[in-house]
C-alpha cells in the first residue's frame, strides 16, 4: 500500500490552491522528494516533536502550520526545526504544508470548523479579493439547526470541539437567541468589523484579544466565543483525511494524529477560598 508522493501533492494541490495562499505565507512541500513512494500520511495541525515521533518511515506529514516561516537561514541538527526536518528525512519522510490556501479553500478550514459545530454553510465571512468565486475566502456564515440561547451555544462548543487548557469563552448576553452563526477558524480578530455586518448573533473564533474584543462589545449586539487556535482548527485534519482517502482508498493509510498540539498544558482553576 503506497503513492507516488506527486501524486499525493496534487490531490492537496487541487483542493487546497497554493494560489490562495497569503503572500507573507508559506505553503507546499518542505522536505521530501516527489518521485519518492510515500507508504502512509498523518495529519496534523503542528509539526511537533512529538507528533513526528508517531510518523513511521516513508509517510507523507500533512500540517496546517508551517513549520519554517519566518527568517529561517539554517536547518542545523543544532536547532529544534532543523532537527525535525532531518529525522524525517532520514526516516525517507516527507513534510507539506497547506495553511491560509487551506483556510480559504472550499471546503477549507473554517468549513471543518462549522461542520463540528453542526452550522449548514450559507456564505464565506471575507469573501477572496480578484477573480475568485464567491465560495472562496476566509470565515463561513452557517445557521444552526435550531435557535439556541447564547450561553447555551457557548455550552454546545465547548462540548463540540477537543478540550484544551485553554477552554471556551463567551462574550455576550447570554440569553440572546442564536440561529445565525459566522466562524473562523484560527485568529479571527481582524475579521470582527465584517462580523458586526453579517447578520449574524454570534461569532466562533480563536485568539479574540482584549481591546478588539472590548471595543466590538461596545458597537455590536454579536456575541463573541473565543476558542484554543488549536481546537478551532483540529476539524481541519479530518477533512484533509478523508480528502485523501477518497481519493486512494485502501492503498494508502491516512491517519488524523491525535496529539494536541496547543502550546497551554497546565491550568490552574481556583477554589471557592480564593479570590
Amino acid at each position: 500500500m503506497s503513492a507516488r508522493l506527486a501524486d499525493v501533492i496534487a490531490v492537496l494541490d487541487e483542493a487546497y490552491p497554493p494560489g490562495l495562499a497569503h503572500d507573507w505565507d508559506s505553503v507546499g512541500l518542505v522536505c521530501g522528494d516527489p518521485g519518492d513512494i510515500v507508504d502512509s500520511v498523518t495529519v496534523a495541525v503542528d509539526a511537533t516533536a512529538e507528533v513526528v515521533d508517531t510518523v513511521g518511515p516513508r509517510t507523507l506529514l500533512l500540517a496546517h502550520h508551517p513549520l519554517l516561516l519566518r527568517g529561517v537561514d539554517t536547518v542545523a541538527t543544532s536547532t529544534p526545526k532543523g532537527a525535525l526536518i532531518h529525522r524525517l528525512i532520514r526516516a525517507g519522510s516527507a513534510l507539506f504544508t497547506a495553511h491560509t490556501n487551506a483556510d480559504a479553500a472550499n471546503p477549507g478550514v473554517s468549513d471543518a470548523l462549522a461542520a463540528a459545530l453542526g452550522l449548514t454553510v450559507e456564505a464565506v465571512l471575507e469573501p477572496a479579493s480578484g477573480e475568485l468565486p464567491s465560495t472562496v475566502g476566509t470565515g463561513r456564515i452557517g445557521t444552526l439547526p435550531r435557535p439556541q440561547r447564547f450561553a447555551d451555544f457557548v455550552a454546545w462548543v465547548n462540548s463540540a470541539l477537543p478540550q484544551t487548557t485553554w477552554g471556551v469563552r463567551g462574550a455576550g448576553d447570554p440569553d440572546a437567541m442564536v440561529t445565525r452563526v459566522a466562524v473562523c477558524g484560527g485568529s479571527g480578530d481582524s475579521f470582527l468589523a465584517a462580523v458586526a455586518d453579517a447578520g449574524v448573533q454570534a461569532y466562533v473564533t480563536a485568539d479574540l484579544r482584549h481591546h478588539p474584543a472590548d471595543e466590538h462589545r461596545r458597537s455590536s449586539g454579536v456575541g463573541l466565543v473565543d476558542v484554543a487556535h488549536w481546537a478551532s482548527e483540529y476539524p481541519w485534519c479530518t477533512q484533509a483525511a478523508e480528502l485523501l482517502r477518497a481519493h486512494f482508498g485502501e492503498a494508502l493509510p491516512v491517519t488524523v494524529c491525535p496529539l494536541r498540539t496547543d502550546p497551554w498544558n497546565i491550568e490552574y482553576p481556583r477554589g471557592d477560598h480564593e479570590s
